[in-house]
């Protein structure tokens, strides 16, 4: 259970004072639905601002605060179109228009009679020869009420909410903060001169302030460090089964290639994890085309080499499908029998699924969260593998691991490239094997940048190349058409493309329903169709060897991991592969290098290096996928400097006192709970 202490964050953002269901909806579009969502919704930035006796003293583009007295309000000509001016004077006589458009007028008109002095807080800009506020951010009758507003936080919104409205907000949430105790360890709290967790939360709000922000981000990662090291221990602790393979199946298989010694390091380190009794937790981390089923195959059928069960767990349909389809026809000279379950087997179908795992016919069972649902049950389930395993959240892995009569085995596995600085923020809790060398004759995929306004020539060049008989890919980045910007929507090129190739354009994005997404999905696998539109959605795991060609269209708004993905979806066959990057006019220098590095290289690894000192303090792995979000308080630059103490604070906090009983150790519970990592708590003996 949540300790006491917490259930005042935890409350209802209702529980605040104005927040009705009306206000409640923009709040959750923004995920702020508790009181510590909204004090944990920190500044995006500062505005400051100068307090200046006269006009004269303010400089354009500057903020500031002047006391004004208006003299004249001019409406517009057609009202509700023009801009409401209000014109007003400093003590010097000079003239400055408070400029107001739409429904903020009304505002206007009561806020600020002619005649009466009011303080004015907001942006001076000049329009013509007049000097002008637009929106006002402040309008206070006395000047005390805007001293305090020199430093102003400046929040990210939704539809809906305004800056004052959530500062309102903020300061609520930031009164009900109760007294914590200290998680941090004292020589540590020392040594950084840190501010006690509320003073933190407090300080992060009011000003801009690295001490305050630094701790607060130390909080989050060590609480992820140490939810992480509690499901190693755990691990550790669970009585599992020694997998002792005795290559009899292996040795059925008739690859037609040679491994690479990557897959063999690999396999050997698998297979001595399956040898202890201790559940194996380890991450298969390959680059794109490195040979990651392969080995996942081999770990499977050491399990069915011991006589027990193995499952595949892929984040979509399309993926499931495509893996049962590759793992049934590399193991059938094995014998071993491999099922697909997905939400949509119904009936019969289900039935007979379900029966195999049942009594054991069924050795590998492959499929999406459906294979963890309760009512699926297996007769021994022994090895749980989980492709593209940054889309499931460490509970969802927990819930498979309960599956077996003991603690199954799991092999994570990742296509994304990870820097070696981050690997311990995402996988922490896991040893790792990485694939580092992709098998022999593998060719280059030409990489070519081509501006998006030849998109004539682009399209001329894709029909000569289905005149081949080869096909081809056609990515955008977002479904529909954006009313704010000018983004490539996929159903719009899809009609675009249909018109000139007709019934050899298929669609596919995740908006579509399931069977006809399959379906297309299929008519391109199979040949039928020879150009496939999508979204992301075939970032991962579709691998159709005639498809030589990919376009992405506004190839400057994907991250630099996702573009190294879609490019990995040619390049399959043994036909030379080209892959060609759209961009857009507008092209920001750090955008340029992006675009350079991927025609320069095709090593996921130093991929995800470069994109990270290109990125600075962007997101962590370029694009956040579905599933758990890595960090919500600490910047990237955070994560690298403080990931290591914490990581290391943790590791110390468990060994000394592995079951959290000391004084620290109870705070440490407090803090788990605090930044929701539950699971954490219930691993431990008692928690």
């Amino acid at each position: 259970m949540r300790p006491a202490i917490l259930n005042p964050l935890f409350a209802d953002a209702k529980s605040l004072d104005g927040v009705g269901p009306k206000l409640a909806k923009p709040l959750a579009k923004l995920g702020l639905n508790t009181i510590k969502d909204i004090a944990y919704h920190l500044p995006e930035r500062f505005v400051s601002r100068r307090a200046i006796a006269t006009l004269d003293e303010g400089g354009e583009g500057e903020q500031v605060i002047v006391a004004l007295t208006p003299t004249e309000h001019r409406a517009a000509r057609n009202p509700g179109r023009g801009p409401y001016r209000v014109l007003a004077q400093d003590e010097a006589g000079n003239i400055a228009a408070l400029t107001y458009f739409g429904r903020a007028s009304y505002t206007a008109k009561k806020q600020l009679p002619v005649g009466e002095k009011r303080w004015v807080a907001g942006r001076l800009d000049r329009y013509g020869d007049m000097l002008q506020i637009v929106h006002p951010d402040h309008v206070e009758t006395e000047s005390s009420t805007l001293m305090g507003r020199v430093s102003e936080p400046v929040y990210r919104l939704s539809e809906g909410l305004t800056q004052p409205r959530l500062t309102a907000l903020v300061e609520q949430s930031l009164g009900r903060l109760p007294d914590l105790p200290e998680w941090i360890e004292p020589g540590q709290f020392a040594k950084q001169d840190w501010p006690i967790w509320s003073q933190a939360l407090k300080s992060a709000h009011r000003a801009p302030s690295e001490k305050a922000r630094e701790r607060l981000a130390y909080d989050e990662l060590l609480a992820n460090s140490l939810a992480l090291l509690l499901v190693k221990a755990d691990s550790r602790r669970r009585k599992g089964q020694a997998l002792a393979g005795d290559g009899s199946l292996r040795a059925k298989l008739d690859l037609p290639f040679k491994m690479t010694g990557a897959q063999e390091r690999s396999i050997a380190e698998i297979e001595g994890d399956l040898r202890q009794e201790a559940p194996m937790l380890r991450l298969l981390q390959g680059d794109v085309g490195a040979g990651k089923t392969v080995v996942a195959l081999a770990a499977m059928l050491i399990a069915c080499e011991a006589g027990k069960q193995a499952a595949l767990l892929a984040p979509t349909e399309i993926l499931a499908r495509q893996h049962f389809e590759t793992l049934r026809a590399m193991a059938a000279p094995t014998g071993v029998e491999v099922a697909l379950l997905t939400g949509r087997a119904k009936g019969k179908e289900r039935e007979s699924i379900l029966m195999g795992l049942l009594d054991g016919s069924i050795d590998i069972l492959v499929g999406t969260h459906a294979i963890f649902q309760e009512t699926v049950s297996y007769k021994d389930l022994g090895l749980v593998v989980i492709d593209e395993q940054h889309r499931f959240g460490v509970a969802q892995r927990l819930a498979l691991a309960g599956k077996g009569k003991r603690s199954p085995h799991t092999l994570a596995m990742t296509a994304t490239p990870i820097p070696r600085s981050l690997t311990l923020a995402q996988y922490g809790e896991m040893d790792v094997s990485r694939l580092d060398e992709l098998p022999p004759g593998r060719q280059a995929i030409d990489t070519r940048v081509v501006a998006q306004e030849r998109m004539e020539d682009i399209v001329a060049g894709v029909e000569r190349h289905l005149a081949t008989g080869q096909q081809a890919y056609w990515v955008c980045p977002m479904v529909r058409d954006s009313e704010t910007a000018d983004i490539a929507a996929a159903e719009a090129r899809y009609a675009a493309l249909k018109e000139r190739f007709g019934e050899d354009v298929v669609l596919v994005h995740g908006q579509l329903r399931p069977e006809i997404k399959d379906a297309n999905m299929e008519r391109f696998a199979s040949g039928e169709a020879k150009l496939l539109v999508a979204t992301t959605v075939i970032e991962v795991g579709v691998d159709v060897p005639s498809a030589t060609l990919m376009v992405i269209e506004q190839a400057e708004r994907f991250g630099l991991a996702q573009l190294h993905q879609l490019r990995g979806r040619v390049g399959r066959g043994s036909e030379k592969s080209v892959c060609l990057l759209l961009r857009g006019n507008e092209l920001s220098e750090t955008g340029r290098k992006r675009l350079a590095l991927m025609r320069e290289t095709q090593d996921g690894f130093r991929i995800a290096e470069e994109d990270l000192e290109l990125r600075g303090g962007g997101e962590l792995l370029g694009t956040r996928q579905s599933g758990e979000a890595a960090f919500r308080i600490a910047d990237l630059d955070q994560v690298q400097r403080l990931l290591p103490v914490a990581h290391a604070d943790a590791r110390l906090l468990i060994d000394r006192d592995g079951g959290l009983t000391s004084q620290r150790g109870e705070a440490a519970r407090v803090l788990l709970y605090l930044f929701e990592r539950d699971w954490g708590v219930q691993l431990l003996r008692g928690g």
